[in-house]
């Protein structure tokens, strides 16, 4: 029997963050370890629907693709947090906030429709409190960064569709990050570890260890808990 099977379910870490952040980077370093299932924003995915770019179409015009967009985002990260090959799973980003920043924010914008919103609002809803739909929690790693460093960062990288985001745009995804995961507006699905994450990536390296040091010790905790069950 494997370790996965041992423990039934991974130990799921969100790792969350505004556009910018380091998310990327910081799962990166985990992928020389065993026993654990980077997952990486799907982008990919949003960029190639049948050979249609959403996440483009999205970005040039978000009151016409703002649904198809989401509901696309709403699907794809469902079928991470339903994934399960390894102890530990670490996924960028997540359904949450999917739903508490980015449909939130175009929202506000007045980008989506309110029956648009409701129906996105339903499908997480129903997603979410489903007994046969496990999206489980462990840890909420939030790479905390002002925005004007995660404005410079995303200009400096230069991804294709990202130019056509704006300072403000960050500034609100910021605040609806904040909003969620620090004052709580919004339900929060497991603790939260706060990294300041203006840092340099180079200057994380105790953050990265004490991350490593949690996954390590529950683990080890479920391994002995497992074991003492059966004695």
């Amino acid at each position: 029997m494997s370790l996965l099977q041992r423990m039934k379910r991974p130990l799921t870490i969100l790792v969350e963050g505004n556009i910018g952040a380091g998310k990327s980077q910081f799962l990166d370093r985990f992928k020389v370890y065993p026993n654990i299932q980077i997952l990486q924003e799907p982008v990919e995915k949003w960029r190639n629907v049948n050979g249609n770019n959403l996440l483009q179409n999205m970005y040039q015009d978000p009151s016409r693709w703002a649904l198809a967009f989401q509901t696309y985002v709403q699907l794809t990260m469902l079928e991470q947090h339903m994934k399960a090959e390894e102890p530990v799973k670490l996924m960028e980003r997540s359904i949450f906030s999917a739903r508490y920043c980015f449909v939130e924010n175009l929202k506000q914008e007045g980008k989506l429709q309110s029956s648009e919103y409701e129906v996105l609002d339903a499908w997480f809803r129903y997603l979410n409190e489903s007994p046969d739909i496990h999206l489980e929690v462990d840890l909420l790693v939030y790479l905390k960064t002002s925005p004007q460093v995660a404005y410079e960062r995303l200009k400096k990288r230069n991804r294709g569709e990202e130019h056509l985001i704006s300072l403000d745009y960050v500034k609100d995804l910021h605040s609806l990050h904040e909003e969620w995961l620090l004052n709580h507006r919004f339900p929060v699905p497991a603790p939260v570890h706060i990294i300041d994450a203006d840092k340099e990536h180079s200057e994380l390296d105790s953050d990265f260890n004490a991350l490593q040091n949690i996954i390590n010790k529950h683990l080890t905790n479920s391994l002995a808990t497992k074991k003492s069950a059966k004695l």
